[in-house]
């Protein structure tokens, strides 16, 4: 993944970055668990976190069973793994830009032996046609809802319908990459439970939107679960031990969760301020509460105006920045999360307007967004 990193040299006093948000400070984050959680819960057996945790989430889903994991990595490769198995097919496919190829070091094929083929064009949503197309068979077909790379980008309900039924009919399992599902509901607009009842499997993640230090969930019906939990043993992520990302999951669901439709009204309200100076997004308007925004510069030239800019205003938009299709282009995302509280849309859009300025050469630098002029 070829990413351009912003490596500001003074600590920025408030972050736009999902990172930053204050839920995550661990002081912050253990205090808030240790608040919730009743003194007498057990660490072991019944009733312990882990088993509450997994009980919660195969009914939110409508899922016969689940299985918390140390990360969405593991998660996915195995649910892979799982059906290339159980199939003897060991290719799978999802869009170009999956997690599974930009994020993993290839650990699909260098642990698992699995081949992947690309569905589709990398700057577009993959389609049933798409599908229909696979020149072999595959195992499984992935979708991510979003897909993170192209801007959070989903497909309608009736699109995705008649994509997996197109899998389907060419023999291959449905498996959901749903890192970022609990952004993708404020779209659909239905329950967890009706995004995720046509996947044979599904994988949600603790640590992106729900802003968990760690954590995963796989999903599927208990011989699926039982597979998992054998794979989980062998790769090192057994649950019995996993009580404290279950607890951070359930705090999670109950107090982060609850906020992300008005992340998602934020995010659009950014979006929109941004296109009235002059500054595109992808998607425009964004679908969830996660998008990219386009700059008219290329990715270094932006990194060392973001730098000057952070070490100014205390204020810090992105950690890296996403090289474009041609040298003077370049793009990075926001996920709006608790983080972008003490952030105002008016501070977002003049940061990005003098970045612009200043990586531009041809454009005057201006005056400077100052401390003092926020």
């Amino acid at each position: 993944m070829n990413l351009v990193p912003i490596e500001s040299t003074v600590p920025a006093e408030r972050s736009l970055y999902l990172g930053a948000s204050p839920n995550r400070r661990p002081h912050t984050a253990l205090t808030q668990w240790l608040d919730w959680m009743p003194e007498a819960t057990p660490a072991f057996g019944e009733q312990n976190p882990v088993w509450q945790f997994q009980l919660q989430m195969a009914e939110m889903f409508g899922k016969e069973a689940a299985l918390i994991l140390p990360t969405g990595k593991m998660a996915q490769q195995i649910a892979l793994r799982i059906a290339a198995d159980d199939s003897g097919v060991r290719t799978f496919a999802a869009h170009p830009s999956t997690h599974l190829v930009y994020w993993e070091l290839d650990g699909y094929s260098l642990v698992h032996d699995l081949t992947f083929a690309p569905l589709g064009d990398p700057d577009r949503l993959f389609d049933r046609a798409d599908i229909e197309g696979l020149a072999t068979p595959v195992s499984t077909v992935l979708w991510e809802l979003p897909q993170r790379e192209i801007g959070g980008v989903l497909p309608g309900r009736q699109a995705l319908s008649e994509q997996i039924a197109a899998a389907r009919m060419a023999g291959a399992r449905v498996h959901l990459d749903g890192a970022r599902v609990w952004e993708a509901q404020t779209f659909y607009q239905v329950s967890f439970e009706e995004i995720a009842a046509e996947f044979d499997s599904v994988y949600v993640s603790l640590y992106k939107s729900l802003e968990v230090p760690r954590g995963a969930v796989l999903l599927g019906t208990q011989d699926f679960i039982d597979k998992a939990s054998r794979w989980a043993i062998r790769l090192g992520g057994e649950s019995a031990g996993n009580w404290p990302m279950a607890v951070a999951g359930m705090y999670a669901v109950g107090n982060v969760l609850p906020r992300m439709a008005a992340y998602r009204e934020r995010a659009l309200e950014i979006a929109a301020a941004l296109r009235d100076v002059g500054v595109s997004t992808r998607p425009s308007p964004p679908q969830t509460p996660f998008f990219m925004v386009e700059l008219p510069v290329g990715a270094e030239a932006a990194a060392a105006a973001h730098r000057e800019l952070s070490a100014e205003t205390g204020i810090e938009l992105c950690r890296f920045l996403r090289p474009g299709t041609t040298p003077d282009r370049s793009s990075f995302e926001i996920s709006v999360s608790a983080a972008a509280d003490s952030i105002s849309t008016a501070e977002i859009t003049g940061f990005v307007a003098q970045l612009i300025a200043r990586a531009d050469s041809s454009s005057p630098v201006g005056t400077s967004l100052t401390k003092d002029h926020q």
